[in-house]
């Protein structure tokens, strides 16, 4: 059976919200007694749990051939035809210090290629998305990415992975060569990207593959920056892996 990718991309933006309805929610009486240090800096609380298991419960019950792969476990994934993603609180520090943003994010995956993607904002109530071949949109206002061909206008976002041992060379090699060249770096302390591929940008694995579902190591541009970076990352060091 064909999936009606933009039907799904509707409820799934429901459910993504109605998430972040609760974090929004719990966020007013949140204790910081109740959080768990899961890795060394990487943190999950009970909103993060409780917030995973709505997603799970409502996702099953949408698409009940799909498996998953959830950020705190409380679902699998078995070699079913499909996938859901699902980060139910991505920016759990920021959450716990009451600092934007924080997301709840979705996406959902065959086993070669990536079908629809959700990002739901809660500290702006904006809610992204996108299907394949449907572009991108927020809120219903169509997205489209910049048209910047220069790096000294570009805005930079980079994330520091709570595993800093691994990453931390890393860090500090892409800082060094973009601060003071490039327009702004921030770090928003959320890993969950706009849906770029379909605003027309591009994305790829910092060696240049375009499949880069499985991997960690991504870069995502508005396209004519993309071998700006690619190159930036060529001359980096060997990551660790």
């Amino acid at each position: 059976m064909e999936l009606d990718l933009q039907q799904l991309t509707t409820e799934v933006c429901r459910i993504a919200t109605e998430a972040g309805n609760f974090l929004r929610k719990e966020r007013r009486s949140f204790s910081r007694e109740r959080v768990v240090e899961k890795h060394a800096h990487d943190y999950v609380s009970y909103v993060d749990k409780e917030s995973e298991r709505l997603l799970v419960a409502q996702l099953s019950a949408l698409l009940p051939e799909a498996g998953f792969i959830a950020e705190e476990g409380s679902a699998v994934y078995k070699n079913e035809p499909y996938c859901w993603v699902i980060d139910p609180l991505d920016g759990t520090t920021n959450y716990i210090h009451d600092n934007a943003p924080y997301c709840v994010s979705i996406a959902l995956r065959s086993c070669t290629e990536l079908l629809l993607g959700v990002v739901y904002e809660v500290c702006r109530d904006e809610c992204f998305y996108a299907w394949k071949g449907g572009k991108a949109w927020m809120n219903g206002d169509e997205l489209h990415v910049s048209k910047i061909e220069n790096i000294e206008e570009a805005f930079v976002i980079t994330e520091l992975p709570y595993n800093h041992r691994q990453y931390k060379r890393t860090a500090e090699y892409l800082l060094k060569q973009l601060y003071g060249v490039v327009g702004g770096i921030r770090m928003n302390g959320s890993a969950a990207a706009l849906i770029v591929l379909e605003a027309g940008g591009k994305v790829t694995d910092f060696f240049g593959s375009e499949y880069f579902i499985e991997g960690h190591h991504i870069i995502a541009t508005n396209g004519p920056l993309h071998p700006v970076f690619q190159r930036l990352l060529k001359e980096m060091p060997p990551l660790e892996m």
